[in-house]
């Protein structure tokens, strides 16, 4: 099947697949180091991915102050970039390999939410947003992945060792994605394929089954070096604790039997209710230690002494008097008989030992588990409904209900209640998802990436997260205008979004305001050596806020900008009050920093009450002191941008 021809490629059918024959590319070809055989995949444009972005340059970006929010020092913790994100993501050198969490909501390839360039194989850099691929264009499949392949391969390049990239999708590209990153990040670093209902009534969207849920694919950069985090306790979890023996700690009963241990280590537990003898289930052992165990039973009112058992590999745990008879453990009825009106006077008026037996005294051996000793939140597993885990185990493929994560109605309503009802959005993601992955895989002092910001709900989601908790993440955002609706919409939507929850004033009526603020950004024009000498001085002011970082703290708040108070050379400062100065009158001059500038510049940091030393971008200089830290234009400026670095080599790390 071929889909209908556009100006720059006669499109050719999806031929994705998976050789096992051994790998004859040559490996500078490939964007993954591979083994000599094993399992690739294929896709018309797969052996691009390496040259694509060997081939991206930075931009520079300008701020655009009508469109940021929040108080000055809040403005410099957050990002919001307007601009095509690959290009984008290889302009924030700075952020490279400091990454968190990237949450990724790219265009599920409806017909009508995905446009691809050709031209894009062969100069990544253009800016022509390409032709809208439709439902009905043979070559869709291939081109959602040669646009997707390259932008995973960033996305893994801005994660942190320990970072975690959860992306978005429905059923149309979730196993081309699936392959995707497993190729990408490989398959032993998965650490989720999560399943969450996005609805919760049946559509008559399909002949055979309606779709109600959609996925996130969730990968590790590094799986050894990865954490994942525990949601929230709710109370209904925390009221399945009482305290029915008058205990000061709320309690419930918990299994005293442990998993088979490959040592065999079991043994008998006499009941001083009945006389009866419970052993561990299956190869099983007991939780606690066996002088714990006795020094429990014994709190009944009876002594316990150690006889070898023929059922258990251990001696058992028995009441003082019995015996083993013809290769049987037996007691005398009248010592159990004893033990029983001693064990059940103490249940009526003690606190009960660790080691209980319910049912009046008739179940098997239980545990105390108190509520102070579980963790303070529950561990994601299995089927996030009404269950309770206090063990942690592999996340594998999971369930999330709407009660869980929210569902794609919510997220429609909460963006209709903030900003009004003709937003135009059909799905958006309701806050509670994204809450959840970020307090899953993000810390309390974490960076947030979203390349494909939408509508704006992670950022939302940060700054409530910090409102409600106290914590301080950030988030860096990414959304490209729509141009096929007329709309630059990370203007109109994204940051409108975003002010909105900062002041408090939704459409819906006055909300309690959140905390925080960002800086919106515009991406310009590409960077090289040649483009920053040829900048004129308000465009190389924007260059160093963009580029400028602390080695000591790459992902540390931006410069705040003091452009607007009129000093000559005072172009900025950072949060230790030391100021940042640039010596540059245009394109064709080259003044160096002097004395007498320097003068100037001495002057201007004590009227702003500024510290030494004095950081000064500058063409040249003729002078070397301590309390300089001198940037030579344009060799640092490219240096900080990551100009001479080659990111396909980055990526297969």
């Amino acid at each position: 099947m071929t889909g209908p021809s556009t100006p720059q490629e006669q499109p050719s059918p999806d031929l994705i697949g998976v050789s096992t024959a051994p790998l004859l590319a040559p490996t500078n070809q490939l964007n993954l180091d591979l083994p000599e055989s094993g399992i690739r995949l294929e896709y018309p444009g797969r052996l691009s991915v390496r040259r694509i972005l060997g081939k991206l340059q930075p931009r520079s970006q300008k701020i655009l102050k009508e469109f940021s929010a929040g108080s000055k020092q809040a403005k410099l913790e957050n990002l919001l970039i307007e601009g095509d994100n690959l290009q984008v993501m290889a302009s924030l050198y700075r952020y490279r390999g400091q990454v968190d969490l990237i949450i990724a909501d790219p265009p599920y390839n409806t017909g009508n939410d995905f446009r691809y360039n050709d031209r894009w194989n062969d100069d990544p850099n253009d800016p022509d947003p390409g032709q809208l691929v439709t439902s009905d264009d043979g070559a869709r499949h291939t081109k959602w992945m040669r646009f997707m392949a390259p932008r995973l391969e960033m996305m893994k390049a801005m994660l942190r060792p320990g970072g975690v990239c959860a992306v978005c999708i429905d059923e149309r590209e979730l196993f081309r994605l699936g392959m995707l990153m497993d190729d990408t990040f490989g398959e032993s670093n998965r650490l989720a394929i999560i399943n969450w209902q996005k609805s919760y009534s049946a559509k008559n969207d399909s002949a055979h089954v309606s779709t109600a849920t959609e996925y996130v694919l969730v990968y590790a950069r590094v799986r050894e070096k990865a954490k994942t985090g525990l949601l929230e306790r709710t109370e209904s979890m925390n009221a399945r604790y009482r305290s029915v023996d008058g205990d000061p700690h709320v309690w419930r009963s918990g299994d005293l039997g442990a998993k088979p241990h490959a040592k065999p280590e079991d043994y008998g537990i006499q009941s001083p209710f009945t006389g009866v003898i419970h052993y561990p289930a299956g190869n099983g052992r007991w939780r606690r230690k066996k002088s714990e165990i006795k020094k429990a039973l014994e709190a009944y009112g009876s002594q316990y002494v150690e006889i070898a058992d023929p059922n258990s590999t251990l001696p058992s745990l028995v009441l003082k008097g019995t015996s083993l008879l013809n290769g049987k453990l037996e007691t005398p009825p009248e010592i159990v008989a004893k033990a029983a009106k001693r064990a059940h006077h103490f249940r009526e008026t003690e606190i009960w030992p660790e080691v209980i037996f319910l049912s009046d005294g008739l179940g098997r051996p239980s545990l105390k588990r108190y509520l102070k000793d579980v963790k303070q939140g529950k561990v994601p597993l299995t089927f996030w409904a009404d269950e309770e885990y206090e063990e942690p185990l592999t996340l594998g493929s999971q369930s999330w209900v709407h009660a869980e994560s929210g569902h794609s109605q919510a997220g429609i309503t909460e963006l209709a209640e903030i900003i009004g009802s003709r937003h135009g959005f059909e799905t958006v993601k309701p806050l509670k998802l994204i809450t959840k992955i970020i307090q899953l895989w993000c810390p309390s002092n974490g960076l947030v990436l979203d390349p494909f910001a939408g509508s704006g709900t992670t950022g939302h989601a940060v700054l409530k997260m910090n409102h409600d908790t106290g914590s301080s993440r950030k988030f860096i955002l990414i959304e490209q205008s729509r141009p096929e609706r007329g709309d630059p919409y990370a203007r109109t939507l994204t940051a409108e979004r975003l002010k909105r929850v900062i002041s408090g004033k939704w459409a819906k009526g006055k909300q309690p305001p959140l905390a925080g603020g960002f800086t919106f950004k515009t991406s310009c024009k590409q960077i090289d050596h040649d483009a920053v000498l040829a900048m004129q001085r308000e465009e190389m002011v924007d260059l160093i806020l963009m580029s400028h970082w602390d080695n000591k703290n790459r992902k540390g708040p931006m410069l705040e900008t003091l452009t607007h108070k009129g000093y000559k050379y005072l172009v900025a400062k950072d949060i230790s009050n030391n100021g940042y100065f640039l010596v540059w009158d245009g394109p064709h001059a080259k003044t160096p920093l002097s004395v007498s500038i320097m003068t100037d510049i001495i002057k201007e940091a004590a009227d702003e009450g500024l510290k030494q030393p004095y950081h000064v971008y500058a063409r040249t200089s003729h002078l070397m002191a301590k309390n300089i830290i001198f940037y030579q234009i344009p060799d640092e400026i490219l240096r900080r941008i990551g100009f001479h670095e080659d990111i396909s080599d980055e990526v297969q790390e």
